[in-house]
């Protein structure tokens, strides 16, 4: 398919069968600039001023497949929010706190070659930077669809280092997307690690079968994967937001994954004005556990430089929401833990009593492996949304 001219009148997106076209070449069709946005949306000046403003810091880039979620006429549709730049993103400073470009510490466990070995037995290799769509409330913001020297130069080099420590029981491969990387790419990697006696599983962390299923109908991909599975087991951490993103495509997508034999995850992000309503969580859950992918995940929006502002849900109200939401879900749909995914470790947050926060720890640095398990307390105010922001007790 050739790429969209910005000034052609661009198809209906609710005529189009994204199912017929070829996933890598309609990339050239993805939403990218505000002289694309417009094609589609009705902005006002001021709204195309601020969003050329957010992207001269942060790239945008949506895929037509997801754009068609989108209702245009209602300005708080939570699609919309995920995908469009708006004016908050130039928001540094406010009443939530502190923000910070690098809010899980990945640059000190930083070995080099994409490779991030924060706690032992996991090792994370950023694959790239890129994504077919560019998520408003990314935590990853300072480097995804960047360029930068965070990502993976010589996958050979990082399965080395993962071979010569023993002590790594797993691998995620992440970015960026790393399926968005071809098909030949994403065999090789695979490839590297098959052997690697002391791994015993692997993730492959992707938004695709949410903003870009198309992916999934490329049955040499599918072949790769469930080729690996069968010698070493294989998982995919996606990232449902709201019910609305579960479609007919997206399930078809799911299912054909599952058909590999490989489970399939789901790690949500607690975001104001996405999923921030206990009707919202319950929809999202029990539509993931129709579909066959287990609610893993629901992490507190992370204090991300641009994002923290107008996506972190305040603790004290979220927790409450949490709470209400699991009263009205089934066995399997309330698994989830709530996370924040902290530079000291995974901590889940598991309630509150009055205005004391209980939280457990249930990942730790090796460098103190005494905090893992540990329980933590701390007195929340109406604006907390991070740990730093509690008076731990």
């Amino acid at each position: 398919m050739c790429e969209l001219n910005a000034e052609e009148e661009p198809e209906q997106l609710n005529t189009i069968d994204f199912r017929k076209l070829a996933w890598d070449t309609e990339l050239d069709n993805n939403v990218n600039s505000l002289k694309k946005l417009k094609l589609y949306f009705p902005l006002t000046e001021e709204e195309e001023i601020s969003i050329q403003e957010v992207l001269d810091n942060h790239p945008m880039n949506i895929p037509r497949y997801y754009l068609s979620l989108i209702d245009p006429n209602d300005p708080k549709d939570p699609i919309r929010k995920m995908a469009i730049p708006t004016a908050e993103e130039l928001v540094v400073a406010g009443q939530m706190g502190e923000t910070t470009g690098d809010p899980y510490g990945d640059d000190k466990h930083n070995k080099g070659n994409g490779v991030l070995h924060k706690y032992p037995y996991s090792a994370l290799v950023v694959a790239t930077e890129y994504c077919s769509m560019y998520c408003r409330h990314c935590f990853r913001k300072r480097i995804v669809g960047l360029p930068n020297d965070k990502t993976v130069e010589n996958f050979q080099n990082a399965a080395k280092y993962i071979a010569e420590h023993k002590e790594i029981t797993n691998v995620i491969i992440s970015g960026g997307d790393p399926m968005m990387l071809p098909t030949s790419v994403i065999a090789k990697i695979l490839e590297a690690l098959k052997n690697i006696e002391h791994v015993n599983y692997v993730r492959i962390g992707t938004r695709t079968p949410v903003v870009y299923p198309m992916r999934y109908f490329d049955d040499e991909l599918i072949k790769e994967l469930r080729d690996f599975n069968q010698h070493k087991t294989l998982y995919i951490p996606t990232h449902f937001n709201h019910a609305k993103e579960i479609t007919d495509l997206s399930k078809e997508a799911v299912m054909r994954i599952r058909n590999a034999g490989i489970t399939v995850n789901n790690q949500a992000v607690f975001l104001k004005g996405v999923n921030d309503s206990v009707e919202s969580l319950v929809d999202l859950m029990t539509g993931l556990t129709r579909i066959g992918v287990n609610p893993y995940y629901l992490y507190q929006c992370m204090p991300v430089s641009r994002v923290r502002h107008h996506f972190q849900v305040p603790l004290k109200r979220g927790v409450d929401i949490v709470d209400e939401a699991k009263r009205h879900l089934d066995g399997y749909a309330k698994r989830f833990k709530f996370i924040m995914g902290h530079d000291i470790g995974k901590i889940e947050i598991c309630g509150r009593m009055d205005n004391l926060l209980v939280m457990s720890q249930i990942h730790s640095r090796p460098e103190h492996p005494e905090e893992a398990s540990r329980i933590l307390m701390g007195e929340l105010n109406e604006n907390a949304g991070w740990l730093e922001d509690l008076d731990l007790i």
